[in-house]
């Protein structure tokens, strides 16, 4: 699907940026792979380590649609990653989130639709369902304007789908890396926001082959839900440091203590597949009624029961505190 595309990466410097570069390079022969970010030291050190004939660095932010629309040139296939995502740095600067969460959201629609790009996959959040911090509330609002982009295509081909999933292991902000440097730097004891929180699980690799996949099989407006483990804190904390103790310090400003991913309230246009849901658009759709019970793959799935919730308190699928040990070795972080 891949082999010979243009292919644009936002905020392509981040840990999954990389790491889908890395996917693509392996498994495709892409034409081009254009990273757009606006730090040019870690696009300085990402061409050190991509210094492959089809990559391009494009300085810019999201913020800039002159500069978008430009990038995004000839591009097939676009991978919206840039986005403030610091839960606690949002609360304290809230307009700079929206303007880069949610202003920079919309240009990048505008820009796909522009240059006529194929299908354009935007990366959520679980905090984005029913969300009680502004980084949450940005990203919803960026799911909203990435689906009812599909509303403004006309005749184009351009389809715009979302991809949500939970905390990625290892990535930096993460929990892993922190707690892995105060562990190394022989701390008395692991702080930890509150014994009974809960967090849904994935991998970098398990994100990036997740998007990869959804490309195939979005129709256009869906918001893909991967079928994940949970993890409680405290099991985290013991599966790293055994022998340490641990320190509860609070929950921090616009934390939730379980994180939702298919909110009850879209159950009844939610439906459920082998390893993923997906939740179907309210609205109607460009082509008027399209059946989300089936994608692009022929794969089928059902819907969910009304009321149905995936949150990451009852979710089925626990880590235990051995399995955590074992789990790609907390993603090589």
């Amino acid at each position: 699907m891949f082999d010979n595309k243009n292919i644009l990466i936002t905020g392509g410097t981040g840990s999954f940026g990389q790491r889908y570069t890395e996917t693509l390079l392996k498994r495709y022969k892409p034409r081009k792979i254009i990273i757009y970010s606006r730090d040019e030291l870690k696009q300085f050190e990402m061409q050190q380590q991509f210094d492959h004939p089809c990559m391009r660095y494009f300085i810019g932010d999201v913020r800039d649609r002159d500069r978008l629309n430009r990038a995004m040139y000839g591009v097939d296939y676009v991978i919206h990653a840039a986005a403030l995502k610091q839960v606690p740095a949002a609360e304290y600067n809230p307009m700079e989130c929206i303007r880069t969460n949610v202003d920079g959201a919309e240009n990048v629609v505008w820009a796909a639709l522009d240059n006529n790009v194929k299908r354009v996959i935007a990366l959520s959040t679980d905090k984005a369902a029913n969300p009680v911090n502004l980084y949450g509330a940005t990203k919803l609002c960026s799911d909203k304007l990435f689906v009812a982009g599909n509303n403004m295509t006309g005749d184009r081909a351009t389809r715009f789908a979302v991809v949500r999933y939970g905390n990625v292991v290892g990535s930096r902000g993460s929990v892993v890396p922190f707690f892995r440097k105060l562990i190394k730097d022989g701390a008395k004891d692991l702080p930890i926001t509150h014994p009974d929180m809960t967090r849904f699980w994935i991998t970098l690799q398990q994100g990036v082959d997740f998007v990869l996949k959804n490309f195939e099989r979005m129709q256009g407006g869906e918001i893909f839900v991967p079928k994940i483990p949970s993890v409680k804190i405290t099991d985290l904390a013991r599966a790293m440091a055994p022998d340490l103790k641990m320190r509860e310090i609070g929950i921090r400003p616009g934390e939730k203590l379980h994180e939702i991913m298919c909110p009850s309230d879209d159950s009844y246009h939610t439906f459920e597949f082998n390893d993923h849901f997906v939740i179907a658009p309210t609205i109607k759709m460009f082509s008027g009624k399209l059946d989300y019970a089936k994608n692009g793959l022929g794969e089928r799935g059902k819907q969910v029961e009304l009321g149905f919730e995936y949150n990451s308190a009852t979710n089925p699928d626990f880590l235990s505190t051995e399995q955590i040990q074992d789990f790609n070795i907390l993603a090589n972080a």
